[in-house]
């Protein structure tokens, strides 16, 4: 894991917090040394602020994923803002979390983030579903046989346990019972011809619908 942030003390909070869960291959605290560094190291995760000196967290992810896209980011920022999640997004990072999370979830995060999930905070899921539902262009295909296979309502169930979202929370954001939930999900499953949550968002994640 590589970490990009300007503040030694909240370096230093990450690794502890970290500790033996997460190899840390560098550290930078700015656009230019990130992308150089993170280019010549190649880790799994970048784990990074979305406001730095030089620039953004969104400059860094669109300079490397393209040629790199074996690294994985994870935006880890103060700001909840919806500007600085779709931008950082757009560019390809694999998710947000807020520097509210605790430990054990940060940890969690970057194993999911990995092992090539993603992951975000549930209201902040919500402004990059929002901003992407105005461009569908950008995030599904023009004609796709299996997506036409689902309901409207089973989309949005996809999306949202692709980003992350429990049953629970899920089932909030919709208004919807948890059982309820499960139907649509056991439902998206069949159809697609998947055998879980996992494969459900790496073949979401394929498409572009997260």
């Amino acid at each position: 894991m590589f970490l990009v942030d300007d503040h030694a003390l909240f370096l230093a909070g990450v690794r502890a917090e970290l500790g033996a869960s997460a190899d840390v291959v560098g550290e930078a605290d700015d656009v230019a040394p990130a992308i150089e560094l993170i280019a010549e190291r190649l880790p799994d995760v970048v784990l990074l602020d979305v406001h730095l000196p030089g620039g953004s967290g969104a400059e860094v992810v669109a300079a490397l994923h393209r040629d790199h896209p074996e690294v994985r980011f994870l935006a880890l920022s103060v700001s909840d803002a919806p500007e600085d999640v779709i931008a950082v997004i757009r560019a390809g990072a694999r998710g947000y979390v807020t520097k509210t999370i605790d430990g054990h979830e940060l940890a969690d995060a970057v194993r999911r983030v990995a092992g090539g999930d993603v992951v975000f905070s549930p209201r902040l899921a919500g402004f990059v579903l929002d901003a992407f539902a105005s461009s569908p262009c950008e995030v599904s295909p023009s004609f796709d046989p299996e997506l036409d296979l689902l309901s409207p309502r089973e989309r949005e169930v996809l999306r949202l346990i692709a980003r992350g979202y429990s049953y629970k929370e899920l089932a909030m954001e919709l208004s919807i019972s948890v059982k309820t939930v499960e139907s649509h999900v056991s439902a998206v499953l069949r159809k697609l011809q998947l055998s879980s949550r996992h494969q459900l968002t790496r073949w979401a994640t394929e498409r572009r619908l997260v």
